[in-house]
């Protein structure tokens, strides 16, 4: 177990200094092959559980050692084996010694009866310590107080619930290809296999548990695909008709590139900067069958790809802060400071602004994020209807993150 903790502890060190927690698991996955499938398992538990724990366990820590240690992956230990302590079945003595066995090992294990006292003392005052993170706010809603803040202004009645299921485990929903069926025919065939859900609308499904994909039946052919169902609205939203030419602007890993080939036959064009992140549309388009123009460029600049034909429909997919799905990725409200609206304000602007010229005549663009901060979205609208003369919003609706799907931004607007 110590092994785990410490690659859990060092994972937590690299995330706090800037890396996404994606990156830096997979990158200790591959420096560690010899994990087998149940420890590499338990290694994405203890980092995806620290983080979206976080400011409760450095509140203990806090609370038990009053300064900062020397040794900076010694207090990440600590947090680690807190976690599990907390929210494992892993024997107390077990995760203790473990965590002693790993501090003996570290900084000439001059801190090892410091971890030993630490966890023991953990141990006996845990109701008081609890009590007292109730009493901070930080710590009760496991949100940076910037964040918290946030929320509270631009959701007085809501941001409670939203924080809660910030801090919850997230849906596995399907999307099923209409091309080879319906959800009510796909739910049988899950529960034939042993899986239960339940049918959304739209064709989404809503796993009662989730899975490994290898479960899914006709998953490898493309007859159903894993997408959050606020993800799922974009396809529905642009309104399609077949023979029509769509961009799709930032399309990276490519969810909604696949959801609209399947939901009308139109000519797609997918872009994304990053040439690793369009093989994965690449890939995903292939196991469902379908096909698209795809582009290594920067939407934000069509004189390097556009052919001057204009779209019909724009998918504008921006740059946003993933404020809306941080109980997928609870490294993301750590990441993110204060600071960086303003600078995504100024990527989203200008991808808008570039991408509207591209939109024929009567043609629609979808802009959307996946965040629930008014300055991505709200003000972005408000900004871009005054600098746009002929574009008037159509519609336009924030979805706050719940049990049934994340949270997700979308407005529609038409070129007039």
């Amino acid at each position: 177990m110590h092994h785990i903790q410490q690659l859990a502890a060092n994972i937590l060190l690299r995330v706090e200094s800037g890396t996404n927690l994606t990156e830096a698991l997979a990158e200790a996955q591959r420096k560690a092959p010899e994990l087998t499938p149940s420890e590499r398992g338990a290694l994405q538990d203890l980092t995806y559980g620290s983080l979206r724990h976080l400011a409760r366990l450095r509140f203990y820590l806090r609370q038990l050692v009053a300064k900062p240690l020397p040794e900076p992956v010694l207090e990440r230990v600590l947090i680690v084996a807190f976690y599990q302590l907390l929210h494992t079945r892993a024997a107390e003595y077990a995760v203790v010694n473990e965590a002693v066995t790993l501090a003996s090992r570290l900084a000439k294990g001059n801190f090892k009866g410091l971890v030993n006292g630490v966890l023991r003392n953990f141990l006996r005052q845990r109701a008081a310590l609890e009590r007292a993170a109730e009493r901070d706010i930080e710590a009760s809603f496991n949100h940076p107080l910037w964040w918290i803040k946030g929320l509270q202004r631009a959701y007085p009645d809501a941001w409670q619930a939203i924080l809660d299921a910030d801090n919850g485990h997230p849906p596995m929903t399907l999307r099923v290809n209409r091309r080879h069926g319906d959800a009510a025919a796909y739910l049988e065939r899950l529960r034939a296999a042993g899986l239960d859900g339940e049918a959304l609308d739209s064709g989404s499904i809503k796993l009662a548990r989730p899975v490994n994909v290898r479960e899914l039946p006709g998953f490898a052919d493309g007859e159903v695909s894993v997408q959050d169902w606020g993800a799922q609205q974009a396809a529905h939203w642009l309104d399609l008709s077949a023979g029509q030419r769509v961009l799709d602007a930032c399309a990276a890993p490519g969810g909604k590139t696949g959801h609209i080939l399947e939901s009308a036959n139109v000519e797609v064009t997918a872009l994304d900067i990053d040439e690793q992140r369009l093989q994965r549309v690449a890939d995903n388009l292939e196991r469902i069958g379908a096909t698209a123009r795809l582009y290594v460029a920067d939407a934000g600049q069509p004189a390097g790809w556009w052919d001057g034909q204009p779209f019909d429909r724009i998918l504008a997919d921006v740059p946003c802060s993933a404020s809306g799905v941080v109980r997928r990725h609870p490294d993301i409200k750590w990441l993110r400071r204060p600071g960086d609206f303003a600078a995504l304000g100024v990527q989203q602007a200008a991808m808008a602004d570039a991408l509207w010229p591209l939109l024929a005549s009567g043609g629609k663009m979808l802009y959307a994020t996946c965040s629930i901060f008014p300055e991505e979205n709200q003000q972005q609208l408000d900004s871009f209807l005054k600098r746009h003369a002929d574009a008037a919003c159509l519609r336009q609706e924030q979805l706050l993150p719940c049990e049934r799907h994340d949270g997700f931004y979308y407005a529609l607007l038409e070129k007039r």
